[in-house]
């Protein structure tokens, strides 16, 4: 089987079983999805919006955000992992935010960037969800199931996996493939006892292959 034919098997196959993928994070705005991006790493959706609301009341634009303390907004995000860190992520960001871009969430990867608490990861996940731009954020739902159906090969980092999804989806796809890729690993192809039985890829599965689960 070649790549080409992998990934159309795996691209078709996930267009007729989620067609309508999409973050499962609650959001209203750029800003508001940025916070909750932030917030996420290291934690599950449902966690980070129980939590948002109360800092999306709150703070709703960069301005309040940035005038916050620690003090004030540490106790809104204590639920979420790495707490000390992300409030200090949190603020930092919203002040960059007021005095780089204007209190505008920018929408090129290099700009976001530069924002507090946002890596590549983060800034491909904003950049595709708010604006259809071809970048695919790879966190550990993607990097498993790419490496599992063998998506990826030998990659060992998330850039290594991003690049080579990257070249195989047609850019029109990119962004709803990143979600494709999360959504079946969260509820499919889990990282412990992965729903083999009855999966609709375990003709192209290397991790099927290799286990033989019957």
């Amino acid at each position: 089987m070649t790549t080409k034919e992998r990934y159309k098997i795996a691209l078709d196959h996930f267009q007729e079983t989620i067609p309508n993928a999409e973050t499962e994070l609650v959001y209203d705005s750029p800003f508001q999805l940025l916070i909750a991006v932030i917030l996420s790493a290291q934690c599950t959706d449902v966690r980070v919006n129980l939590t948002t609301p109360a800092i999306f009341s709150k703070y709703p634009t960069s301005k309040e955000l940035a005038s916050a303390t620690f003090y004030e907004l540490f106790p809104l995000i204590k639920s979420i992992s790495y707490p000390n860190n992300k409030t200090k992520h949190l603020i930092g960001m919203a002040n960059m935010l007021e005095e780089k871009f204007g209190g505008i969430v920018p929408m090129t990867v290099d700009e976001l960037v530069l924002l507090p608490g946002v890596g590549r990861k983060t800034a491909n996940v904003i950049t595709s969800v708010i604006d259809a731009q071809p970048n695919m954020a790879v966190d550990t739902h993607v990097f498993r199931v790419s490496a599992r159906l063998g998506l990826t090969n030998k990659a060992t980092t998330p850039l290594a996996a991003e690049k080579q999804l990257i070249k195989h989806i047609p850019t029109e796809m990119v962004h709803k493939a990143h979600h494709w890729l999360i959504l079946f690993g969260r509820y499919h192809c889990t990282a412990r006892n992965p729903k083999c039985i009855g999966c609709g890829l375990q003709n192209i599965c290397k991790y099927y292959k290799e286990n033989k689960k019957v």
